[in-house]
């Protein structure tokens, strides 16, 4: 088949394409090399995958709405895997014009791009964040997602409810990941594991939130990708027994869901912070700071549905997976 990926030389993004290609089928990605962070990194990781024939990769980005009609006219790909976006909570408190236009706006150029082609399947990237004030625990896909208290996760929600709309009126099967803490290698220099690990090779102390009385779902990668593989495989049908009354908000009448992505096993930051001390060899200086406008205390993903739907549930712990990652950096920077 023919796919898009979008962001594919994104961290997600990048390790869907390398999965995407190793089962034979061709992509084209589309990235805009946006200076978010290092670009060198985003190139680093093009140069992977630009010489497998089955790929290409444009530089292009979302808001572009001639570009991206005509890229799918183009090539009338078979299913979408829409994983470009602006992403960090804590950025969007001082740039919030740029999610309203990568995310907002770039979303409804994919989506326009989708139903004008009769694509088979648009899978696109949801968060965690969505759930915002929700103490209830784990979240689940059923949960009210009302108080988002980022722009960040607001933007992620509106992209769910414009996914519905065109899911209703134009019979486009559309799925929503919402994705719980993503780490490995290759990962975002913006990310905690990452900024955690350079600072502590240089000697330099790491910013510890909320006095580290947080715990996250820290999710690795290969688990990431073998779900959004596993899922856009699985079409969403409509269901006419569906009733707002009585269904999920995570499904509906329309060729519609939202399922979390995770690994269902929130960690507590210190016992994070310990496991990349283990893996580095070295303690980490520590620097404790109250909690960040827009940031939560727990993430916590019911991934039932999940597995429900695909028979898969994550299988790399914490201590292995960040090791895979100190590995990496150290191969990548040369330490």
């Amino acid at each position: 088949m023919k796919y898009l990926v979008t962001g594919a030389a994104g961290f997600i993004g990048f390790h869907v394409v390398q999965r995407l290609l190793a089962l034979g089928h061709y992509v084209v990605g589309i990235d805009n090399l946006n200076d978010y962070y290092d670009v060198n990194l985003k190139k680093a990781r093009l140069a992977q995958l630009n010489d497998h024939k089955l790929f290409h990769c444009e530089q292009l980005d979302l808001v572009d709405r001639d570009g991206i009609a005509a890229l799918f006219c183009r090539e009338k790909f078979t299913r979408v895997i829409h994983l470009a976006a602006q992403a960090g909570v804590r950025y969007s408190i001082d740039n919030p014009m740029a999610y309203a236009d990568a995310n907002l706006v770039g979303h409804l150029t994919i989506l326009e791009g989708c139903r004008n082609t009769k694509v088979e399947h648009l899978v696109y990237a949801s968060s965690s964040s969505v759930y915002g004030l929700n103490n209830k625990t784990p979240f689940a896909t059923a949960d009210a997602v009302d108080h988002p208290v980022s722009l960040y996760a607001a933007t992620k929600k509106s992209n769910e409810l414009m996914s519905h709309t065109y899911s209703h009126l134009y019979g486009l099967p559309t799925t929503g990941l919402r994705f719980f803490t993503v780490y490995g290698p290759w990962g975002r220099p913006d990310m905690a594991l990452f900024k955690f690990t350079k600072a502590i090779f240089e000697g330099q102390a790491i910013d510890i939130y909320n006095h580290g009385d947080m715990r996250r779902d820290f999710t690795y990668i290969d688990d990431i990708v073998e779900g959004v593989i596993r899922v856009q495989a699985q079409v969403p049908a409509s269901n006419c027994d569906w009733r707002v009354e009585i269904g999920s908000a995570a499904s509906s009448s329309a060729p519609y869901r939202v399922l979390n992505i995770g690994n269902g096993q929130p960690v507590k930051l210190m016992s994070f912070v310990e496991s990349l001390e283990q893996a580095i060899g070295r303690k980490a200086k520590k620097h404790m700071v109250p909690m960040q406008p827009g940031d939560v205390y727990q993430t916590y993903a019911d991934v039932e549905e999940l597995f429900s739907a695909t028979g898969y549930k994550p299988q790399v712990k914490v201590e292995e997976g960040v090791q895979h990652f100190v590995d990496w950096y150290r191969r990548y920077y040369q330490i």
